[in-house]
């Protein structure tokens, strides 16, 4: 049985929004992947309505089982941390509406899944996304890879922590590593 999630990297100029389907044994399809944009000169409430109205479609034609966010961080730039916690919020209340469950996740949780590196960089996971989902050109702009790699790393966890199978005969090498720290966490 596949497990449907959809991703979604936040931002007020740049929203990535993502839907894998991952079966029990970790293999992960791309169904979709996209980038909503606003100008940032049209007003906050013009531009999250834009994400809202994006959003509400993805989620009304991909039916997720749950969404993936990324968990907002404190930057340097408070406006940009701002923005982008904004953005979160009209998400998260746009899955809520629909009883779909959300999943917070950090960057250093997501690169560390589809990397085995919690510190890789933007190209490391794009190129690690676009392997795992077998495609054959790399998700652009990097939000459309973040908000995949998002919706990978929420699937992977919920497979492992609910005791799923995982296949380890078909893993990559990111997604062994991922496995084996998380049986190295829990048996501890």
């Amino acid at each position: 049985m596949t497990y449907r999630v959809m991703g979604v990297d936040p931002g007020l100029t740049r929203c990535g929004l993502a839907v894998v389907d991952v079966e029990p044994n970790r293999r992960s399809t791309l169904v979709a992947v996209g980038v909503v944009g606003t100008e940032a000169g049209r007003s906050l409430d013009e531009r999250l309505l834009v994400i809202s109205e994006a959003v509400d479609t993805w989620l009304d034609l991909h039916q997720p089982q749950v969404l993936a966010v990324e968990r907002v961080f404190s930057q340097l730039n408070v406006s940009t941390v701002m923005g982008t916690a904004q953005a979160s919020g009209v998400v998260i209340v746009a899955a809520a509406r629909r009883g779909i469950p959300v999943a917070l996740h950090t960057p250093t949780e997501v690169k560390a899944a589809v990397t085995g590196n919690g510190q890789a960089g933007k190209a490391a996971v794009t190129t690690m996304v676009t392997k795992i989902l077998r495609l054959d050109t790399a998700p652009r702009p990097a939000d459309a890879a973040d908000a995949l790699a998002l919706a990978i790393t929420h699937a992977w966890r919920r497979g492992a922590a609910s005791g799923a199978p995982t296949g380890t005969s078909s893993l990559t090498p990111a997604q062994r590593i991922w496995a084996d720290a998380e049986a190295r966490a829990r048996r501890r």
